[in-house]
């Protein structure tokens, strides 16, 4: 092909993308995992809620599926335009959640199901800016590292110091409300980000013993809360607090190990009816993919997840613009960490934390954050394939 061709295909998909994502270009694999994702999720809450309140069983369902259409209105409104526009809001955005991080800990937050994490907006809606700071934060230490390192190899030491300040403020702010699991997500967002930026070995490492240092000064100053202690200890010894926190890893694993190859049916597992396992419709709802739909049902799950973040990795892989890969990558260091906390503590092998699964659990702003961060990797990939083209 000839250089003035090429070059006047690339100016044409340029100008197209800056009108507009065509739809055919975006991963179609990518939105058939989310879906598929959706809808198996919209059943485990509806089994999991549908005892819930007699005269109503499908009403808490109702409200997931309205919050599904929201989050997939989110999507598409964001898979169709150019994600650039980010970079050029980053600070803005980061604002706005710090901004809701802070009015979470003043008395215009609010506690639902134990956790003060939450802003009433009227008519029964609530938001939860902890979760709109995932892909706040992403987007701003994108921008960050990327203005470092234009024109260089490595990004900066300031601007990685500013990238773990910002990180700080927003960790910190969430810790006081307090949320541990979400906490733990911001740090290993941060740490992917970083790693992918391509930073120093030593200042990974530096970046790693301050993460350690911090913790560490957490516990020892006994600024963690007691049940939040337990969690940990429980993970070592399910035994030392059967009537507690022991008692919800002891359940979950009766509900995941009761249903063995095949499950036991939608609508049919005893420890689900029951409601012997808090939480089944977020924390746990693993427990009830396990319980009802079996092994086959929970690989099934996690494939699905692997699916997404697979093609998020191939897309930050193959993405030339150096911001978007940033943003792309920070998206699957969450999403994968959110997942395996989320799994992982039903199965014994991570500390309970109120982490929901990506796609599957019940929730709002979760959902709304999950399709936009979903949406940005669609916008992503709809610019990458209309240059290359």
């Amino acid at each position: 092909m000839p250089d003035a061709v090429r070059v006047r295909r690339r100016s044409l998909a340029r100008r197209a993308v800056g009108q507009g994502a065509p739809v055919w270009r975006m991963d179609g694999l990518l939105l058939a995992a989310v879906i598929a994702l959706s809808v198996i999720g919209t059943l485990l809450v509806w089994s999991s809620t549908r005892t819930w309140v007699s005269n109503e069983p499908t009403g808490l369902v109702k409200k997931h599926v309205l919050n599904l259409c929201i989050g997939l209105a989110l999507y598409s409104v964001v898979a169709v335009s150019d994600y650039r526009w980010l970079r050029r809001y980053a600070p803005f955005l980061y604002g706005v959640a710090i901004m809701g991080l802070l009015l979470v800990i003043t008395p215009m937050g609010s506690t639902i199901n134990g956790h003060h994490s939450w802003i009433m907006l009227g008519g029964g809606f609530a938001v939860q800016p902890a979760e709109l700071a995932k892909p706040a934060l992403i987007v701003f230490m994108a921008r960050l590292l990327v203005r470092s390192a234009e024109g260089k190899d490595r990004p900066r030491v300031v601007d990685l110091a500013l990238c773990l300040a910002a990180a700080g403020v927003a960790a910190s702010l969430v810790m006081l409300e307090p949320d541990l699991g979400t906490t733990m997500v911001l740090v290993v967002i941060t740490g992917g980000i970083i790693v992918f930026a391509g930073v120093r070995k030593r200042w990974i490492v530096a970046s790693v013993l301050l993460a350690a240092a911090g913790g560490l000064a957490v516990w020892s100053l006994g600024l963690m809360k007691p049940y939040q202690v337990a969690r940990f200890t429980a993970l070592i010894n399910p035994a030392s607090d059967p009537r507690g926190v022991g008692y919800n890893s002891t359940q979950a694993l009766v509900a995941i190990g009761s249903g063995e190859l095949f499950g036991k049916g939608l609508f049919h597992g005893g420890q689900t009816t029951g409601r012997f396992v808090p939480e089944q419709h977020t924390d746990f709802i693993f427990t009830v993919a396990g319980e009802e739909f079996g092994f086959v049902g929970t690989v099934t799950v996690v494939a699905l997840l692997g699916v997404v973040l697979l093609r998020g990795l191939r897309i930050a892989r193959m993405c030339e613009d150096r911001f978007g890969a940033l943003v792309a990558a920070g998206i699957v260091t969450w999403m994968a960490f959110q997942t395996l906390v989320n799994v992982g503590m039903t199965i014994g092998i991570m500390p309970i934390t109120g982490v929901p699964l990506p796609f599957v659990s019940y929730g709002g702003t979760a959902t709304f954050a999950n399709m936009i961060a979903v949406g940005i990797l669609q916008a992503i990939h709809v610019r990458e394939r209309a240059l290359s083209a």
